[in-house]
């Protein structure tokens, strides 16, 4: 056999318990649920997102979840001109990224026994949304159904190192319970680029 057939096997073997008895139990499990959407989540940083999210909300009668929106002022404006209930809607302005759009919220959803989110963000931002949120929200036992919002002429392809380099953050966060950003950043800061 080859040299590093020993290695592979204990990959296999701790993927494979990692999914059926560890901490990606409930994202396997999350994928497979046929609870319908009990939540309407947005990701800031886009207007559009606001009120494509607002819309979809009111038309399916759904709370919705703002996280890391348009300043309170603005977005509280948004809902009374639509004639949205305010007590149906959380602006949750604790995320700083995509990464923290999801664990900020992923505990407080799960304890309201959130099953199903539906998740609003423009259609470039929305694969890596879903990657890292699949993760976060799936080691909870949350689903994600993606609803993307279109961005065009303005959008921006996003590289798959800026997809792989969340979802391995996301999936740290899972097994660790931490943000090893800070971590990797102070002791590896030469070799990436910060915005």
């Amino acid at each position: 056999m080859a040299p590093g057939w020993r290695s592979s096997l204990i990959v296999v073997a701790a993927l494979v318990w990692a999914s059926t008895s560890g901490p990606l139990k409930p994202v396997r499990e999350a994928i497979t649920t046929v609870e319908p959407p009990q939540r309407i989540l947005v990701l800031g940083g886009d207007l559009d997102r606001e009120r494509v999210g607002l819309r979809l909300a009111q038309q399916l009668e759904l709370p919705l979840v703002v996280s890391g929106g348009s300043n309170p002022e603005y977005a509280q404006w948004l809902l009374r001109d639509a004639g949205m209930d305010q007590s149906r809607v959380v602006l949750d302005y604790r995320a700083k990224d995509t990464f923290t759009n999801f664990t900020s919220l992923v505990d407080d959803l799960k304890r309201d026994g959130v099953r199903h989110v539906y998740l609003v963000t423009s259609e470039d931002h929305l694969p890596r949304a879903m990657t890292v949120g699949r993760l976060v929200a799936g080691s909870r036992g949350i689903r994600l159904t993606g609803v993307p919002v279109a961005c065009q002429p303005s959008c921006r392809k996003e590289t798959l190192g800026k997809r792989l380099g969340d979802g391995m953050r996301a999936l740290t966060w899972v097994v660790t319970g931490r943000d090893l950003k800070p971590w990797v950043l102070r002791n590896w800061s030469h070799g990436f680029s910060t915005p």
